[in-house]
């Protein structure tokens, strides 16, 4: 038997990092401040799945070994109610739509760290929308 418990990204500026995740309605859960580590972690999940969290882990003192490109992680998937609300909601605050949700049902963002976040519409594809037909890919995702 296994069970999920979280997945885990290292940040470099924690309040971006979670204003971010705000943006996308996750919530923090718990947080775990350790003095003599110097190190902080703060977990965070959809506000009905508490179970299903990403634990962001800050190092105080910052963290030499992480890359500038987390492309080698894969990413995060979360299912959204609406694809085409949740892209102009972050569109508005600034994130970058790497892959627009031209055909109804996925998107992809970055965090403010470059962690790759797959949104998947929840059912059945929306119908397309004008606004996101033909926009391009930024980047990649």
């Amino acid at each position: 038997m296994i069970k999920y418990l979280h997945t885990m990204i290292r940040v470099r500026d924690l309040d971006a990092t979670i204003r971010f995740f705000n943006l996308l309605g996750l919530v923090e859960t718990r947080r775990h401040v350790n003095e003599k580590g110097r190190f902080t972690l703060v977990f965070l999940a959809p506000p009905d799945q508490p179970e299903c969290p990403v634990e962001l882990t800050f190092n105080w003192d910052g963290d030499k070994g992480l890359p500038s490109d987390s492309r080698h992680f894969g990413h995060l998937a979360y299912q959204v109610d609406n694809i085409y609300e949740i892209c102009e909601k972050l569109e508005k605050e600034g994130v970058v739509i790497n892959r627009p949700p031209r055909d109804g049902h996925m998107a992809f963002i970055r965090t403010p760290d470059n962690i790759s976040i797959e949104l998947l519409q929840k059912g059945n594809s929306l119908a397309p929308h004008e606004t996101w037909v033909n926009k391009p890919n930024i980047g990649h995702w």
